[in-house]
């Protein structure tokens, strides 16, 4: 018995044995896991940053993005998926180990004789058989390699991916802002408005306007009541999706905690070129197509190697029981050479495919590196025109609200028109659009250019002004 629960143990130990997954699920002995940990954002594992109650509290621009992460099922599946990549290192790890089975049988023989009653004997065996590879001409090591490189690049397809939704929900979050300050700008022009009615009501009262004045100025703040619902319109579905991609509702209330104003980014200082180099440094995209092409490389091997020899070690006890006879044990130990000597040319078509396999790796590694290039060139563009776009809007803004000032009081003294006052109303609502727009703009062209360099993580909203 002591015997039999030595074998059992030793074959569980060598992955041989059966076993539940519930029991023994988080065992990973090669340690394959290690690899998978990623610094630079949240997992779903994080219980701390991917906590749902944030949701009860005013939210910043990190809480978003880390709700973003952890909740989006797509950001989920590459998890499980470089787990399950991880798990395929471990299995071709396990071909260096020996395989070790144990068998049993029992039989019975019933003979009859003529006339004489029916004789009964039984027969038992049972033996243990180790079977462990010494050479197979680096087959293995290219097994193991090809997973070390497809869990590379499941680890940085991932954190592509990741960036993305990264600057998904940044752009979303600029999106709410600038649909929240337009309600705001909105619902100042027409408070403007509403006093511009007023006027031209006081004015025709006192037989210093025509009714005409009072219709036009009517008019303004029926349109300017309509923008203001339309923003709020606006508003409202930018909340949604904002909280559809935090793994909320588009109906659940929430929060924004006081955003900061940005400044200049160094960033933007660099010459383009020089981005582009550091971006086809630091892009995960690329560096999963790298990890593609070594992967396909150690593939390439692992078919030139199957066709060669193999070398295992094999050693074999056995006991047999046989009623009416004493018991025998045999035991066996050999080396075996395998030489495939015609496959029906398998080897020959599955190295060829391992051959295109690793053209079209090197080909879509010089795609994303060309598409590399001229996402950083457009948004290093974008950045440069969103800058002097707000520059622009400001000075846009400060003028557009001096004229008003000036206009509004001249008419309310009794001077000029409503067609002035109306027109600088407009140009300054105008304006006070074109500048929220330039200012989040701005914004989120900031994390647009860090994501195409391949640097968007957490620590840019931690060092963000």
């Amino acid at each position: 018995m002591k015997q039999r629960a030595l074998i059992v143990i030793l074959a569980w130990l060598l992955g041989s044995y059966p076993v539940h997954a519930e029991s023994f699920g988080a065992i990973d002995p090669f340690g394959t896991e290690r690899d998978l940990t990623s610094p630079r954002f949240a997992t779903t594992a994080d219980a701390a940053r991917c906590d749902k109650e944030q949701i009860n509290k005013p939210l910043t621009l990190t809480g978003i993005v880390d709700l973003s992460l952890c909740n989006n099922p797509q950001t989920r599946s590459l998890w499980a998926s470089a787990r399950a990549q991880a798990a395929q290192i471990g299995s071709s790890m396990s071909t260096y180990l020996p395989t070790l089975s144990l068998t049993g049988s029992e039989s019975q023989r019933v003979t009859r004789a003529g006339g004489q009653a029916p004789a009964g004997a039984s027969s038992r065996s049972v033996g243990i058989s180790i079977n462990y590879l010494l050479y197979d001409f680096g087959s293995r090591a290219a097994s193991v390699e090809n997973a070390k490189q497809l869990l590379f690049a499941a680890n940085a397809t991932r954190d592509a991916t990741l960036q993305a939704t990264f600057l998904n929900a940044v752009q979303s979050y600029f999106s709410l802002l600038s649909a929240r300050a337009s309600v705001q700008s909105t619902l100042t022009a027409e408070t403007s408005a509403r006093e511009s009615l007023s006027a031209a009501q006081a004015r025709h009262l006192n037989g210093s306007a025509t009714p005409a004045d009072r219709l036009q100025a009517q008019t303004a703040l029926s349109q300017a009541t309509l923008n203001r619902i339309t923003a709020e319109g606006n508003a409202i579905n930018a909340a949604g999706t904002l909280s559809n991609l935090m793994g909320f509702y588009a109906s659940q209330p929430f929060e924004l905690a006081n955003a900061e104003e940005s400044r200049p980014d160094p960033v933007a200082e660099q010459g383009v070129g020089e981005l582009i180099e550091q971006a086809r440094r630091q892009r995960p995209d690329l560096s999963a197509a790298e990890a593609q092409i070594r992967a396909a490389e150690a593939q390439l091997a692992a078919a030139r190697a199957a066709g060669k020899p193999s070398v295992s070690i094999s050693a074999s006890s056995n006991r047999l029981i046989d009623s009416g006879a004493p018991s025998s044990l045999q035991n066996n130990i050999g080396v075996s050479v395998s030489v495939q000597l015609f496959t029906g040319m398998r080897t020959t078509y599955q190295t060829r495919a391992a051959e295109a396999q690793l053209e079209s790796r090197i080909a879509d590694r010089d795609r994303i590196a060309n598409q590399i290039a001229l996402d950083v060139w457009r948004a290093w563009q974008t950045l440069q025109t969103n800058s002097q776009a707000l520059r622009s809007a400001d000075d846009l803004l400060a003028a557009a609200e001096q004229s008003e000032k000036m206009i509004t009081g001249r008419y309310k003294a009794g001077l000029g028109n409503i067609l002035d006052v109306l027109t600088a109303q407009t140009t300054l609502a105008s304006a006070r659009q074109q500048h929220i727009a330039a200012r989040y703009a701005f914004q989120s062209s900031r994390f647009a250019l860090t994501q195409a360099i391949g640097q968007l993580d957490m620590t840019q909203l931690e060092t963000r002004p």
